[in-house]
């Protein structure tokens, strides 16, 4: 997986620059991104302070890992049903 070029504190320190008037064109040339990259992080990342990044970040992590033994625990169902199928 592709680690992140920027930290959240950068992130959120880029994004209060841009609301305090500085032009995005600046910042992106100023800081090396793309100013896609700038607008997709104020999608995701406007209005919000560190803890909330924080609190998002670890809760994204969790439905991860629900998702994953989600997806085991079907799986081990199927072939149980499918291993008691068989022997009827």
């Amino acid at each position: 997986m592709k680690t992140a070029r920027y930290s959240d504190a950068q992130i959120m320190a880029i994004l209060k620059q841009a609301e305090s008037g500085v032009p995005v064109s600046e910042l992106c040339r100023e800081h090396g991104m793309s100013s896609a990259s700038f607008y997709k992080w104020r999608a995701k990342f406007g209005g919000m302070d560190a803890s909330m990044v924080a609190e998002m970040k670890e809760m994204a992590e969790q439905n991860r890992r629900l998702k994953k033994m989600y997806a085991e625990m079907s799986m081990q169902n199927d072939l149980l049903r499918e291993a008691l199928g068989k022997k009827r």
